[in-house]
């Protein structure tokens, strides 16, 4: 999930203090409104494809607790939080060197506090898993575990810090995870593991790829607007190479995404959505490349952000809302 770029303090000159410090945090680095209508997607396809697994083993019409949805959501988006709070974790020093007008160096929050926030969260989840079905426990833990990891990265930190696509597909293997604890929050509590087979599995790899779409997605920029010491799919591999690698994502991940979706009969629908968006974004992509103009890279940025909410709607909502 994207992270706006800083704008100015409303304050005038003055240090925002008390809660008005966090408005300012989730301004420029968690968005609540533009994250929460993502993660809303992302959680709400998440069970809908879940509970279409379970109708169609029964050939019943598609049903979902609405506590499945509740918690789902909530615990989604407070894994994305927590995945916010590991970056500011792991890449303070870094933050602190080359961008220091970020929250965090600049001291509008500390890390002690983005930590104290962070457990609070994972509190919430484990009552929120316990409230809905203790089966929920393992798919929790398994997502916690791997953020934490995240946050010490992998303990290679030197080892990873010049080679970008290992960085890129270990880190997005959290998104399978959150996207495993959310259709568990209808399958695992309904104790119907049977019932979902091999759809989750292309479900999660279309998850996967999703994530990889957003994250090289926000990294792509003009040459105008990369900043020094900030390392950018566009700056490590040159904007063409960069694009290209973004458009076979989103390739892998329109496949990804019609497979799981033809375990629910819905493959033409995804792939009618995905494949025009795939067209707007070989138009954009070719654009940045041969006119790179400031901003231009936020446009793609902006379509993946569209792209995942059609693909969740796409697979999981709009075929349950059809047949219920």
């Amino acid at each position: 999930m994207a992270a706006q770029t800083p704008t100015a303090d409303p304050t005038e000159g003055r240090a925002p203090q008390g809660l008005a410090r966090w408005v300012v945090y989730q301004r420029e680095r968690f968005p609540v409104l533009a994250h929460g209508a993502l993660i809303l997607a992302f959680s709400a396809g998440a069970v809908c494809y879940s509970a279409l697994l379970r109708a169609r083993a029964h050939g019943t019409p598609p049903s979902a607790a609405t506590a499945s949805f509740v918690v789902a959501f909530a615990s989604c988006f407070l894994f994305f939080f927590q995945l916010r709070v590991s970056d500011e974790l792991k890449d303070f020093r870094d933050d602190a060197r080359h961008r220091p007008y970020r929250p965090v160096p600049r001291r509008l929050v500390t890390l002690r506090e983005l930590r104290g926030l962070g457990l609070l969260a994972a509190l919430v989840q484990l009552g929120l898993a316990l409230w809905l079905s203790p089966r929920l426990l393992l798919p929790l833990a398994l997502a916690w575990a791997f953020v934490a990891l995240m946050t010490k990265e992998f303990w290679l930190h030197a080892w990873l810090a010049d080679r970008p696509v290992t960085v890129l597909w270990t880190h997005m293997l959290v998104i399978p995870l959150i996207d495993l604890y959310a259709t568990s929050c209808d399958w695992l509590a309904a104790g119907a593991g049977r019932d979902v087979g091999a759809g989750i599995a292309w479900f999660l790899a279309a998850s996967f790829g999703n994530g990889m779409v957003v994250e090289i997605g926000r990294k792509l920029r003009a040459p105008h607007d990369e900043e020094r010491g900030v390392r950018t799919y566009t700056a490590v591999w040159g904007v063409r190479r960069a694009v290209a690698a973004w458009l076979g994502v989103l390739a892998a991940t329109a496949t990804f995404a019609t497979v799981a979706a033809a375990h629910v009969g819905a493959a033409w629908l995804v792939a009618g959505l995905l494949g025009t968006l795939a067209v707007v974004a070989v138009v954009l992509g070719a654009r940045l490349v041969s006119v790179p103009s400031p901003g231009a890279g936020r446009r793609l940025e902006t379509l993946a952000g569209v792209w995942t909410i059609a693909l969740y709607l796409g697979v999981g909502v709009v075929p349950f809302v059809a047949r219920r």
